[in-house]
């Protein structure tokens, strides 16, 4: 097993100079909600003001009530003061509650849409994606780099902004107390904001290869998982711990770097702004012991400069999360920002309606994988299947027979030539349209996570569960679905695992036999099963192959050898055609295969009973 890369190095960079620059992507996201976050503004901006009222409650009070007691002679002229700061204090609660509440709602919600879109425009890439992208690097763009979206939508940008507000309100009432004292202090202020962005900067960056390093421990996870009884097999489970504690040290070392340099940045922020306001407070106190300024004066610049220094230093932990969101959001508008090479045209051509089973044709084609494009897979490939045909595709392994079905799908687009379905070209007709008018039996058969009512049903939704236990008797499922704990409705676990290979194809045959498409594409799809097994499962296949078009890989005779016509294929090229007993006759591939397979097949069985290397 390859290690996991460290970075999916060919998606495109979205970097730019400025350290929250990714987060402006986010505005498509936000913009559909503009009612909401205006709403969250006002009462952003009503609990700030609250929370700046405060200072002026207190300077009226010892200026007013406590200095001059003659003005407030009884209980009741001091008991206003202290009813106004508890409104203050009512109505700071009330707004700071709606703010959160509707900043909360906004993070949830938006990071929601993020999670589905992302989620949405992956499944949409053609198999290329998939080529140079682990699963476990996608899982963990969904959830961890989400997360930090949330948490600064929802938290960290309205305390921020809350903050701000805070601060530079707080600033210019110190500033309008006395402006000559605070001038000063301000100049030093902005002396502080060149040096945080430059370390920000190298926050930004790091919290970036942080999550790589997160990443990378994740698709590690998640290979590992989906391979454990090979791991388990080959008592490997120590050495694929030590793979991802490995990873997971980078991790660490990486978000350790990260964290050194928050906190650098939260100490230069915290220090260097207490020191310019102490030294404001230091200038008002001796203003107060020479006369130029009064006793509620200085308990409001008192105040401010606690409201200003505490915004100062949230402003310093809120920097540092959105600095961590800007390298979330930058890997996940990566994942946006990939095209699939497989997409509709602008006008896509209808397909006609089929007559006994599709047409297929492929004329010259000549196609590579893009991770192989000095191999042609399929080289001046030419076939014309007619509607109803069955034909069988053999030869050795690479010879490009899973590609021939895998373009009809149009997982990829070839390099040359044409690929048509009943006289369309599949680039030029609805990729939904094409798909849908074909049913796949593939060598591994994928079961989810579901029943097995709805895993049979997934090749057609709206079927009915009589029809669906039609198709399963059709496919010799319906006895051993039966006797599963709760028939149907039985959850048959994460892949499968609670069924064996057999009965995990069997489901996947009647799954296309319920689509009941005109086109049936089988790639090997009774390698899993024993013998006894075939024989049933041949009788479905062969009543689910009437009327319809069927392209047939096969590593066992008996579905060859009822095939209409059998195409032998050697380093993406054919070299023959012919029925069975035409291809045996003339002694060529076809005929060295079977002979390998007759060589190797157990002596006791019957032709249709034995493996084939074909």
């Amino acid at each position: 097993m390859a290690d996991a890369p460290t970075s999916m190095t060919s998606l495109p960079a979205q970097a730019g100079p400025r350290s929250m620059g990714p987060l402006r992507q986010l505005l498509p996201f936000l913009q559909p909600y503009r009612g909401r976050i205006a709403l969250a503004l006002v009462f952003l901006l009503l609990a700030a003001g609250s929370t700046l009222s405060f200072p002026l409650a207190l300077r009226w009070l010892i200026d007013g009530g406590l200095l001059h007691p003659s003005t407030n002679a009884s209980r009741g002229g001091l008991s206003v003061h202290f009813v106004a700061l508890f409104g203050l204090a009512v109505l700071l609660g009330m707004f700071s509650a709606a703010r959160y509440y509707m900043v909360s709602w906004l993070g949830e919600r938006v990071t929601a849409d993020l999670r589905s879109r992302v989620y949405g425009h992956v499944l949409t890439q053609s198999p290329q994606f998939f080529e140079h992208t682990q699963t476990g690097e996608v899982l963990s763009r969904l959830t961890t780099d989400t997360t930090l979206v949330q948490t600064v939508v929802g938290s960290s940008l309205s305390m921020g902004l809350r903050n701000s507000v805070v601060f530079l309100g707080g600033m210019t009432m110190l500033v309008a107390t006395s402006p000559r004292l605070m001038l000063s202090v301000v100049a030093v202020i902005l002396l502080v904001v060149f040096p945080a962005v430059t370390i920000g900067r190298r926050v930004r960056r790091l919290s970036r290869a942080s999550q790589d390093r997160i990443a990378d421990s994740s698709a590690i996870a998640a290979e590992v998982l989906n391979a454990i009884p090979t791991i388990q097999s080959y008592g490997r489970e120590p050495d694929e711990s030590r793979r991802f504690s490995q990873a997971a040290e980078a991790a660490f070392a990486t978000a350790v770097r990260r964290s050194r340099m928050r906190a650098l940045l939260t100490a230069f922020v915290i220090v260097a702004l207490f020191g310019a306001l102490i030294y404001g407070l230091y200038l008002g106190t001796v203003a107060v012991v020479e006369g130029r300024m009064s006793a509620g004066t200085l308990g409001q610049t008192v105040l401010y400069i606690g409201l200003v220094a505490g915004s100062a230093a949230s402003l310093s932990e809120v920097f540092g999360d959105l600095l961590r969101a800007a390298g979330a959001t930058e890997r996940l508008m990566e994942l946006l920002a990939e095209r699939s090479p497989v997409a509709n045209p602008p006008q896509p051509q209808a397909l006609p309606a089929p007559q006994g089973g599709s047409t297929v044709q492929f004329a010259h084609v000549r196609f590579t994988y893009p991770s192989r494009p000095e191999q042609p897979a399929l080289d001046d490939f030419s076939l014309l299947v007619e509607p109803g045909e069955t034909v069988a595709l053999v030869g050795p392994s690479g010879a490009g027979k899973t590609t021939v079905l895998q373009l009809l799908l149009r997982f990829y687009d070839v390099q040359h030539g044409a690929v048509s379905v009943d006289g369309v070209r599949v680039d030029h007709a609805d990729l939904a349209a094409l798909r849908e008018r074909i049913g796949l039996v593939p060598q591994d058969a994928v079961i989810f996570s579901a029943s097995a009512l709805d895993n049979i049903r997934y090749g057609r939704p709206e079927a009915s569960e009589h029809e669906v236990i039609q198709a399963a008797r059709a496919a010799q499922a319906d006895g051993f679905i039966r006797e599963l704990p709760q028939g149907y409705n039985t959850y048959l676990g994460e892949r499968g695992v609670r069924l064996s290979g057999g009965q995990r194809q069997r489901l996947s045959i009647a799954r296309a036999i319920l689509k009941n498409a005109p086109l049936l594409l089988l790639d090997e799809a009774t390698s899993a099963l024993d013998a006894q097994s075939e024989r049933a499962v041949q009788a479905a296949l062969e009543h689910a192959m009437l009327g319809r078009t069927t392209i047939v890989i096969a590593h066992r005779l008996a579905t060859v050898q009822r095939a209409d016509r059998i195409v032998v294929l050697e380093r993406g090229r054919i070299v023959d055609i012919g029925n069975h007993a035409e291809l045996m006759a003339r002694g060529g591939l076809y005929a060295h295969l079977a002979s390998l397979q007759f060589m190797h097949g157990p002596g006791n069985l019957s032709t249709h009973e034995q493996h084939s290397y074909i």
